[in-house]
């Protein structure tokens, strides 16, 4: 698998775009639900806490004898650092990150020279997931 990397604007309509170009991407390698579900919650976060409009850049890596496949969104401000948080039945958002990390074998969050890139790590379908 080559490496994706897809640059736009963080806007709504972008999140149907991303999940039809991560699909077409990975095909069979990684589960295409929870690579789609990453980068929707992804997207949204930007949205949610940056504002509509953010430049982002969505890649996609993981190639040859790679037993994961990782996900990255970089996003231009290094202050809005994410953190999960405990939402109750009542909260209307606040799952983002509880719902990537249920799916992803491992994500985290890393500072740049021009912003953060929030990943997360994926298994490929032909191996073992270490939870």
């Amino acid at each position: 698998m080559n490496d994706l990397t897809i640059r736009l604007l963080a806007v709504p309509k972008a999140a149907g775009l991303l999940r039809h170009a991560v699909r077409e991407h990975l095909g069979a390698e990684v589960c295409p639900e929870a690579a789609e579900l990453c980068v929707s919650e992804l997207l949204s976060n930007v949205i949610t806490h940056l504002g509509e409009g953010t430049p982002v850049t969505l890649r996609i890596s993981g190639s040859g004898r790679a037993t994961r496949t990782r996900v990255e969104l970089t996003d231009p401000d290094p202050r809005a650092w994410p953190e999960p948080r405990q939402a109750t039945d009542e909260d209307e958002s606040g799952r983002g990150l509880a719902l990537l990390a249920a799916v992803a074998l491992r994500w985290g969050v890393r500072r740049g020279p021009r912003g953060k890139t929030v990943w997360c790590e994926l298994p490929r379908e032909s191996s073992q997931s270490p939870r």
